[in-house]
């Protein structure tokens, strides 16, 4: 049996899987390669062409390659290719939970080549029977044109969160190497003001009732220096959460 291993990626990069990388970490066991498109949580994107370039790669290997397109329809200023526009081999994960807003109602599907289809059903019966019949009409409403109008206002709406909240961080001396173009995430660099990211996030929550996410719940890379900001709150909310942030890191002590 494999094991899957973590490759380091960080913002020379975007955060992203690169070919490079790919030829650097494959060995003899390796069968493939996950990634995000866009990311959590740093909310980069991979390219039509940079999909084509990890499809090469792996397909050059005789690997496989899966996408994570959950948060497509989440993007600001641009469109996020599908893995699908470049390869019809390519496994691709989504779900009704980030554009449609439907998290907890347990509604996705994957997107696979039919060759695999008859082994996918297999592991399919160990894990569910049917997706609930209720689950599946909330699912059909998401595609009235009412709906979506009112996901798109919602989309506009996190991009003026982004637009606000990006800049607000980066003054206060938050390091964000990478501008974010998808999801509703920052990955911050918390080096400036020392001491680890797991500590930090409970200063900020006990002292300032400020949530936020360390580093290392996203993986061991340069994880203790950093934190996950969501702008999933209104704006007058992400407003009073930078006062209490820059309150906080005043009785800071990394």
């Amino acid at each position: 049996e494999g094991a899957a291993q973590l490759v380091p990626v960080g913002p020379e990069v975007r955060y992203q899987l690169t070919p490079d990388l790919v030829a650097r970490h494959w060995d003899t066991d390796s069968v493939g390669a996950l990634v995000a498109s866009p990311a959590n949580p740093t909310g980069t994107l991979l390219s039509r062409d940079e999909l084509a370039g990890l499809s090469s790669a792996l397909k050059a290997r005789g690997g496989h390659l899966v996408v994570d397109e959950i948060y497509h329809g989440l993007t600001y200023g641009t469109d996020a290719a599908s893995v699908l526009e470049v390869d019809d081999e390519a496994f691709v994960l989504n779900s009704f939970s980030k554009y449609f807003g439907m998290t907890g109602w347990r509604l996705g599907w994957l997107v696979a080549p039919p060759r695999a289809v008859p082994e996918l059903e297999k592991l399919a019966q160990n894990l569910y029977i049917s997706a609930p019949t209720m689950a599946q009409h909330a699912a059909l409403a998401c595609f009235e044109p009412a709906t979506l109008e009112i996901l798109e206002a919602r989309r506009a709406e996190f991009a003026r969160r982004r637009d606000f909240l990006l800049p607000a961080l980066r003054e206060l001396g938050f390091g964000i190497a990478v501008e974010p173009e998808g999801a509703f995430y920052l990955y911050a660099d918390i080096s400036t003001f020392g001491g680890d990211a797991f500590s930090f996030c409970q200063h900020m929550l006990e002292t300032q009732f400020v949530a936020i996410t360390p580093g290392l719940d996203f993986g061991r890379h340069q994880a203790g220096h950093h934190v996950r900001f969501a702008y999933t709150q209104d704006l007058p909310q992400l407003e009073a959460a930078v006062e209490r942030i820059a309150r906080g890191l005043q009785s800071w002590q990394g």
